[in-house]
């Protein structure tokens, strides 16, 4: 298929992207491929930061990303219609490449659709079949033209599997950043620079927040028992959580016993500042990993979403990026039970008190870190995908296999079960 110029504009890009963080990352890739090519076009699903870079949204996806059985079918209909608006625009604006992001039952279905119709398919952030449901990477191999990852032990996964892979670096190098130096920091939020900072990061989503800040609370609490008035323990507000929420959770409740700062904004440089953290495992795991900051991870989730889960996702030893990058523990991974307040105080006391435990922390941590790759994951991707376009493909069969029958393909149900803690970050 040769690139046929579309009226109005340059070569046409139907880029889809169904989270937050796919927004964002997709976002940074469309102005990637601007810089190499002002003409482009680009359409397709996302939300503000898509829209911000220019894309042309077709479907808001701000309805989408929901994470539990009831929310899945409730938003049942609005996913399929969103598929359906999306099929429509593959046929009426036919796109010379399409670009998914994550996401994968809802874009394995869209790639379905474009494999027949003969539009190259470039997967950029890959979902993590190497966690649960391997067998979709047999999907993969034959619905996707090339697949660019961001983890590095993802590029062998796929070529033992033989997709057509390139590791392009993380882009989260290029962006988290400290603004700030902890004594500036400090001085800036009113905290003595002298004082030992202790990071809670109970996760953004309301349900993590209460069942987690209490617990961090409590632990934080058995620091300030153990080395009184040593310790401001700093707890970020994430735009999702109001102030009352923190509240509710037991931050009232402690505020005369506990010197508590809580820092709406200098995210990365609260981060970074802080002598130790325990936050909730998720993609800020690897955020501090990459300001070098030494963290435990802790989780919890209802008794059967946990055993449910543990039943999935049996292929990988950790939960936590930072210590699959390594392929050993760097950091402390609490799930559970283990998460209770006594066992979190502990590891974190450990952090503060045994400086040979904290530079070993500190070396994985690093490690981590150079393994994501040097800055310009963007710029990478977008020139593989300039490639992609310009090479195009020919007929809806590229690779000689047979049509592809979309009804193997499950329905878009990945966020069925929360099981945020198996989905390691």
């Amino acid at each position: 298929m040769s690139a046929e110029t579309k009226p109005g504009g340059g070569r046409h890009v139907m880029i889809v992207a169904g989270e937050a963080s796919g927004d964002l990352h997709g976002a940074g890739l469309v102005r990637a491929m601007r810089q190499l090519d002002p003409d482009l076009r680009f359409s397709g699903m996302g939300g503000r930061e898509l829209r911000a870079a220019g894309v042309e949204i077709l479907v808001d996806a701000a309805g989408l990303a929901v994470v539990g059985l009831i929310e899945v079918l409730s938003h049942l209909g609005d996913i399929l219609r969103a598929r359906r608006s999306l099929i429509a625009h593959l046929h009426s604006d036919r796109p010379d490449l399409l670009i998914l992001i994550d996401y994968p039952d809802f874009n394995l279905l869209l790639a379905a659709r474009a494999k027949r119709l003969g539009i190259p398919i470039l997967y950029y952030i890959s979902p993590q079949v190497w966690a649960w449901r391997k067998g979709r990477v047999r999907t993969i191999r034959r619905l996707v033209n090339r697949m660019l990852v961001i983890l590095p032990f993802e590029r062998e996964f796929y070529a033992r599997h033989g997709v057509a892979v390139d590791f392009v670096g993380h882009p989260l190098v290029d962006t988290v950043q400290a603004a700030l130096e902890r004594e500036e920091f400090a001085r800036l939020h009113g905290i003595d620079p002298a004082r030992t900072l202790v990071g809670l990061l109970p996760g953004s989503r309301r349900k993590e927040v209460g069942a987690l800040l209490p617990v961090f609370l409590s632990a934080a609490e058995r620091l300030e028992q153990a080395h009184p008035g040593r310790c401001t323990f700093l707890i970020p507000q994430a735009s999702t959580i109001d102030r009352g929420q923190l509240d509710r959770a037991g931050l009232a409740a402690v505020a005369d016993r506990l010197d508590v700062r809580v820092i709406s904004d200098d995210r990365y440089s609260m981060m970074a500042a802080c002598d130790a953290v325990v936050a909730a495992t998720g993609t800020v795991i690897l955020e501090l990993a990459l300001l070098g900051t030494p963290t435990v991870a802790a989780y919890r989730i209802s008794p059967h979403t946990y055993w449910m889960g543990r039943l999935l996702i049996r292929q990988i030893e950790y939960f936590t990026l930072v210590n699959l990058i390594a392929g050993r523990e760097v950091i402390p991974e609490l799930l559970q039970d283990a998460a209770n307040p006594e066992r979190i105080a502990h590891e974190l006391e450990r952090l503060l008190e045994d400086d040979n435990r904290r530079r070993q922390m500190q070396a994985g941590l690093a490690e981590v870190r150079d393994r994501l790759g040097e800055p310009g994951a963007a710029e990478r991707a977008a020139a593989i995908a300039l490639q992609l376009l310009d090479e195009g493909v020919e007929g809806s069969d590229v690779d000689g296999e047979a049509p592809v029958d979309e009804s193997t393909i499950e329905l878009p149900i990945d966020g069925t079960l929360d099981l945020h803690a198996f989905r390691p970050g």
